[in-house]
């Protein structure tokens, strides 16, 4: 299965302030989604966040919402997002297929939230660098969990490079100046 632009949406679940601290790798899960989420927005791919409790566990990462202007906010009580009639409702409506899934904690919300996902005839890319629990050895389960469900894991460049198709034109050139040139110096921890 290849990553088509027109029929992707990133969706990052539950990347909230007051869970940070405790989450192992959870500075580059915010690094790698704002990156990718940049790169979403500029090539109109939508971007739906999400927010688990937020009277707990506070909003979404500052970073992350000032890197993503666009975005669409999702407050949910369901662990799985799919869960939540209207962002299922939405999510239909939307006609987007392909879901670019990450956040925290992996083992937990972004898990069922894959899950329910994959139930539902979506197809649900892993983003691997971008996906943390507070215990590394969790959010590799549930990267395996989900791989034997149908999930298909992906780095960030791979989506990024999936999106763009091409580098011959005016977009790429745009694209590579602003966010793909300095990601050679990026160090990139994976669950």
């Amino acid at each position: 299965m290849r990553l088509i632009r027109d029929a992707s949406l990133l969706l990052i679940v539950d990347l909230q302030a007051a869970l940070l601290p405790v989450i192992d790798g959870g500075e580059q899960a915010v690094a790698e989604a704002a990156w990718l989420g940049g790169v979403a927005e500029a090539l109109e791919v939508p971007v739906w966040l999400t927010e688990q409790y937020p009277e707990g566990l506070g909003g979404s990462d500052p970073r992350l919402l000032e890197a993503l202007p666009r975005h669409r906010l999702w407050q949910k009580v369901c662990f799985g997002a799919h869960d939540e009639p209207d962002f299922a409702r939405a999510l239909a409506d939307s006609g987007r297929r392909q879901i670019v899934l990450c956040g925290s904690e992996a083992h937990i919300c972004v898990m069922q939230t894959g899950l329910g996902l994959l139930a539902a005839g979506y197809e649900v890319y892993w983003l691997v660098e971008a996906t943390a629990s507070r215990r590394a050895g969790e959010a590799r389960l549930a990267k395996e969990r989900m791989v034997q469900a149908g999930a298909v894991p992906v780095s960030a460049d791979m989506v990024a490079y999936e999106w763009l198709e091409r580098c011959d034109g005016e977009r790429f050139k745009a694209l590579h100046r602003r966010f793909l040139k300095p990601r050679a110096a990026r160090p990139l921890r994976f669950a």
